[in-house]
Order: structure tokens, then C-alpha cells, then sequence
């Protein structure tokens, strides 16, 4: 089996190839690289010659070395170093299966402990630049055994509902953590130019490397948002397009599948975007702030990724203050109704917000903000008015207030004494009296004048539902004394 392993390395013959092996051999390389990559290797080949193996169509046949790839770095001289490499990653592009732990393992270990090598090799690298045929032969090497279909297994997607699930590890784990180690170490690398690698490491390249976020395993996807925070922050060309791509899946998940493993990590990345965006804002990020992130609020797995999401929002916010007002008329729009735990998170975002608002964007939504504020007062889940009332504990919150009291505590006050009459939970009670004494001290006229209307208002009430009673009776008294004819229904008074 080692020597079926060593015979995927490219050899040189004296045989030269064909126009149709190239072909054949394009065909079986398309997914390791571009194709303008695949026609540049072949026009660099010139009349060097090759063997017919996959590897011919991918490295230009001049530069293929004979060394023998298990030779360790340190001998061989420097100018042949660079063919090393070469030899080493195409030794590693032959993939094995890590379901069965018995099989080939000396294979196994023999591509480990070349992938240690090349990792070692990559990161005390400092004497030129990596040429395109060794960047081409990195990305295919990546391409080979990381961009790959997840079984249907990995794509159940529990969505947060079931926290004490363990998660699924990649068996294959101890060979791709040191795949993204090496390709992590090669994009920071300072002898790679930007400027040659953006033909291999393009958008085809950066589409297959999002599509990996949906793996199950989180130490996969922990290397991914390193690796593409890099990617974004060295490949300036390619940040449109990775915003894009970002938001495709954002807007696949939230309006069609709602299923996906990584907006988490996706949201991490994306905060860190969004801490660098030059001020004004473009439209661009703030279609982005309102078309994705407010809408990300509406799946029933928010939980899982929602501390990410808050900070995306929070960054906008500090970067903007203006559009506070446009978050919170967001959340309110996608406010859970019957979702406790969501309504206890909608509250915990709302305060951080509010804590950066300012007067003038405060002013534009207290009343339906308040009104909101009021139902959650009356929640019968205890977490969800405790939460609500623990907004009066915030200084800033209360300042805010305190300058609007003539409009929101019209609006507050049936909740908070409906609340200290009837609500069952003791903690929920204890708050309660405690806004209600601090309205009282903030102004006591204007408090006494919602008091008494808000009796005028029970009064009401109380009437027109005994009017309705008493128009009931009657009713079920009149249809009492008409007489039964057929199948027709009947209203019978209680005994």
C-alpha cells in the first residue's frame, strides 16, 4: 500500500503528453484549482515532460522535482527546497478513510507526520516568495482534503433545541486540523504576495471554504473563521465578495432552510468586519444591518448564536448612533409573542441598545418600545417581567425616563398596578413596588394623576363587562322561553 501512496507523486519521464491526457488530466484536477491556473501551469510546462498522472495538468512539469518527498527539509540545499515542497503537498493530496482506525496506518502516519513538516517549513519560511506553482500546489492540496460534502447525518441540524446533545466529531479530525494549520500559517505568511495568490485562492476557492461552516464539528469551525478572518484581512479584492457570500447564507437560512452550523461562528467573523468599517457608513452595511441582522432575530434557534449576533448589532450601533430607533422598531417587528426564553433575550439586547441611545432616537420609539415593555411587565413567566423590570436597575435607562415621564408613565402604569395586585411571584412583586416608589419619587403629581385615571379606567371596565353579563341573561332568558322546533340549538341556564 506505501508504495501505491508513493506512486501518486508526479515523476519525470521522458515521455512527453498528449493534448488528450491534458485534458484527461484537467478534468480530474477542476476542483483543486482555477482554470485559468490549470491552462498558466500547462503553458509554463513548455517542453518539459511529465508522467500521465493527475498531478501533470496541475504543476508545470519544469518545476516538478525527482527529490524524494519523505526527505526531511534540512537535506537538501535551499535551491531545491522549493521542489520539496511541492513533492511533500502532493504527497498529501491522497486522502484515506478514518472510519476504520485499523486501516492504513502506516500511510496515515507517514502523510502526518509530512503534514508536521510542511507546517514547520511554512512557518520559519523567510528566504524569497512562494511561486505560483508551489501556492497552486497548496490549494490543491487544501481543496483535496478539506472541500467536501457533509453526509445528511451532519446536516440534521438540532438548532440549539436540544443544548445537551454532545456534538459530532469529525473522525478524520487529527489530519485536517493540521491541513488548516498549514493553510492558516501559509495566507500569514509574509512571503505570500496577495497579488499572485488571488488567481488560486479566488472566489470558487473562498465559496467551497464557506460551505465547510456547516460541519457539526466546532474545532473545524473554529480553524474556518480564523482562516477566513485572514483571508478577508490580506485579500482586499475578494472582501466584496466574501460579504456577499456571507449574507447568502445569512438570507438562505433565515427566509428558507433555517438550518445551519455555523452562523455563529459566520456572526463572529462578521463582527470583527464590522468593527473596521470606515465611517459613514456605506448603504451597503446598513442594508446589511437591516435586510440580515435584524432579520436573524426571527429563527427559533436565535439562542444559539444570539450573543454574536447582539454584538453585530451593538458595533453598528456605537459606529451610528442614529440607528438605534431603526434596531429597536426591528425588534419589536420580530418580537416573540410565545417564546419566554427568546423575550428574555430580546430584553437583554434592548438594554444594551438603550444604553447607547441618545435622546433624539429615544423620543422617536418610547411609545410602542413602552407599550412592549408593559405586556412583558404582565408576562406570567417570572423571568420575562423580572428581566423587564430589571431596566429600571440601569441608570442610564432611568435618565432616559425620568426626562419622558409625562408620555411613559401613562403607558407603564396599568401594568406596574396590575402587577402589584395580582402577580403570583414574589420577586416579580418586590420589583415592581420598587419602580413603582421610584415613579413616585420622580414625580409624585404626575403619579397621583395616572393613579386615578387608571381607577376611572377599572371603573369603566368593570361596568361595561357587567353590562355584557346582564346582555347576556338576557338573552339566554329569551331563548329559553321560545319554544324547540327540530334540531335547533338551545341555551340552557346553568343549574
Amino acid at each position: 500500500m506505501l508504495k501505491q501512496f508513493l506512486s501518486k507523486l508526479p515523476r519525470k519521464t521522458s515521455k512527453p503528453d498528449s493534448d488528450e491526457s491534458c485534458r484527461g488530466d484537467s478534468s480530474r484536477a477542476r476542483d483543486a484549482s482555477p482554470r485559468a491556473a490549470v491552462r498558466n501551469s500547462r503553458s509554463n510546462g513548455g517542453s518539459s515532460t511529465a508522467k500521465r498522472t493527475s498531478s501533470s495538468a496541475v504543476f508545470p512539469a519544469s518545476t516538478v522535482s525527482v527529490i524524494e518527498p519523505l526527505v526531511p527539509f534540512k537535506d537538501v540545499p535551499s535551491s531545491e527546497k522549493m521542489n520539496l515542497f511541492v513533492s511533500k503537498l502532493s504527497l498529501c493530496c491522497v486522502t484515506f478513510d478514518f472510519t476504520d482506525p485499523g486501516k492504513n496506518t502506516v500511510e496515515k502516519d507517514v502523510k502526518r507526520r509530512t503534514l508536521v513538516e510542511l507546517v514547520d517549513f511554512v512557518s520559519s519560511y523567510g528566504s524569497g516568495r512562494f511561486g505560483e506553482p508551489a501556492i497552486l500546489a497548496m490549494c490543491r492540496m487544501c481543496a483535496i482534503n478539506l472541500f467536501r460534502v457533509f453526509p445528511p447525518n451532519y446536516r440534521s441540524n438540532r438548532g440549539g433545541e436540544n443544548d445537551d446533545d454532545e456534538p459530532a466529531f469529525d473522525p478524520a479530525w487529527p489530519h485536517l486540523q493540521l491541513v488548516y494549520e498549514l493553510l492558516l500559517k501559509f495566507i500569514t505568511s509574509s512571503s505570500l504576495d496577495a497579488k499572485v495568490a488571488k488567481k488560486y485562492i479566488d472566489h470558487s476557492f473562498i465559496s467551497r471554504l464557506l460551505e465547510l461552516f456547516d460541519s457539526e464539528d466546532p474545532r473545524e469551525k473554529d480553524c474556518l473563521k480564523t482562516i477566513l478572518h485572514r483571508v478577508y484581512g490580506k485579500f482586499m479584492v475578494h472582501r466584496p465578495y466574501i460579504r456577499k457570500s456571507i449574507n447568502n447564507v445569512f438570507y438562505r437560512f433565515v427566509f428558507e432552510t433555517e438550518k445551519h452550523n455555523g452562523i455563529a461562528e459566520l456572526l463572529e467573523v462578521f463582527g470583527s468586519i464590522i468593527s473596521g468599517f470606515a465611517l459613514p457608513l456605506k448603504e451597503e452595511h446598513k442594508m446589511f444591518l437591516w435586510r440580515v441582522l435584524i432579520p436573524l432575530h426571527k429563527p427559533k434557534s436565535m439562542g444559539v448564536y444570539f450573543q454574536q449576533l447582539s454584538y453585530c448589532v451593538t458595533q453598528f450601533i456605537e459606529k451610528e448612533p442614529k440607528l438605534a430607533s431603526i434596531v429597536i422598531r426591528g425588534l419589536l417587528k420580530y418580537w416573540p409573542i410565545i417564546n419566554s426564553q427568546k423575550e428574555v433575550m430580546f430584553l437583554s439586547e434592548l438594554e444594551e441598545i438603550l444604553e447607547a441611545i441618545n435622546m433624539v432616537e429615544f423620543q422617536r420609539v418610547m411609545v410602542p418600545l413602552f407599550w412592549r415593555i408593559g405586556c412583558c411587565i404582565n408576562s406570567l413567566h417570572f423571568q420575562v417581567a423580572e428581566r423587564a423590570l430589571f431596566l429600571w436597575n440601569n441608570d442610564h435607562i432611568v435618565n432616559l425616563i425620568a426626562h419622558n415621564r409625562q408620555v411613559i408613565l401613562p403607558i407603564i402604569f396599568p401594568a406596574l398596578e396590575r402587577n402589584s395586585q395580582s402577580h403570583w411571584n414574589p420577586a416579580v412583586l418586590n420589583l415592581t413596588h420598587n419602580v413603582r416608589k421610584m415613579f413616585m419619587e420622580m414625580d409624585e403629581k404626575l403619579f397621583l394623576s395616572c393613579h386615578s385615571q387608571f381607577k376611572e379606567e377599572e371603573t369603566m371596565l368593570n361596568s361595561a363587562a357587567e353590562k355584557r353579563k346582564e346582555a347576556w341573561k338576557q338573552l339566554e332568558h329569551a331563548a329559553s322561553l321560545q319554544p324547540v322546533i327540530g334540531n335547533t340549538a338551545v341555551l340552557v341556564s346553568p343549574i
